[in-house]
């Protein structure tokens, strides 16, 4: 895809996976708006990035919110590319499994909330960014953008405790091939990156970046290590600029199965 003057939108943009392709694509030339509930993170990034790239204070549960920063990507340039890398707060009452041990079940509200943030929201990006890229003129190449939404390992096999998160991602995974179908007509791509365990802020919580190399890198068969999400932003481009690449789901995983 020809990036000459392009915008791009990164939701969770000044999150680990997010930031790390926001600068990844400001690097190559592209316009970022990087949107994101933590202002002074995004806002630090986006002086940081340059480019002309901007912050956008984002919230995904607010529809008006995803709007506007549609919005600000389409008045920068075209907008090309999407990536929709956001997370967002933990349920209500915390997750677990279906049947705790305290013998509860776990909430439909928690079940919920969980779908809303990681498919629900996405799904709501994905719409206003592909509407917004069919009033792009095509390219050369016929191309009017790429949408690409974050699945994770966990969708294709989920570790107990997971059923939320792994339903949601399921969802990213099942919905990628069936959007690039629906998009086809107006030269607009679909593809997701399901990341295995990367080195994200998520995974400091509870101790140094050792410890989190110690207990997750173990478990990843080569490289013996983490992901970095470097890994994850320079796939990202390349998805964005191989038309060729449609309607699937990329594992990042290092071969990581559970």
């Amino acid at each position: 895809m020809d990036l000459s003057n392009a915008s791009a939108l990164v939701t969770g943009g000044a999150g680990g996976l997010g930031s790390a392709t926001a600068r990844r694509l400001a690097q190559r030339g592209i316009k970022v708006v990087i949107a994101d509930v933590d202002d002074a993170r995004g806002e630090a990034l986006a002086r940081e990035i340059g480019q002309g790239s901007v912050f956008v204070h984002t919230d995904i549960f607010d529809e008006s919110s995803i709007a506007k920063a549609v919005e600000t990507a389409v008045s920068l340039a075209p907008l090309r590319a999407a990536v929709v890398a956001h997370a967002g707060p933990p349920p209500p009452g915390g997750g677990g499994r279906v049947i705790g041990k305290d013998g509860k079940r776990l909430s439909l509200a928690s079940f919920a909330h969980t779908v809303n943030v990681f498919l629900n929201s996405a799904f709501c990006v994905t719409a206003y960014a592909a509407e917004a890229m069919a009033r792009n003129e095509p390219l050369a190449s016929s191309q009017r953008g790429v949408i690409i939404n974050t699945a994770s390992i966990a969708g294709f096999e989920g570790l107990p405790g997971q059923v939320a998160y792994a339903a949601a991602k399921g969802g990213i995974i099942g919905m990628t091939l069936t959007l690039a179908r629906d998009l086809a007509p107006l030269g607009i791509r679909s593809m997701s990156i399901a990341p295995g365990t990367i080195l994200t802020p998520a995974y400091l919580k509870a101790g140094s970046i050792e410890d989190a190399q110690n207990k997750w890198g173990a478990t990843v068969p080569n490289p013996k290590r983490m992901g970095d999400p470097e890994e994850f932003a320079a796939l990202a481009l390349h998805i964005i600029e191989n038309d060729f690449l449609n309607g699937t789901t990329i594992r990042l995983d290092g071969a990581q199965r559970f």
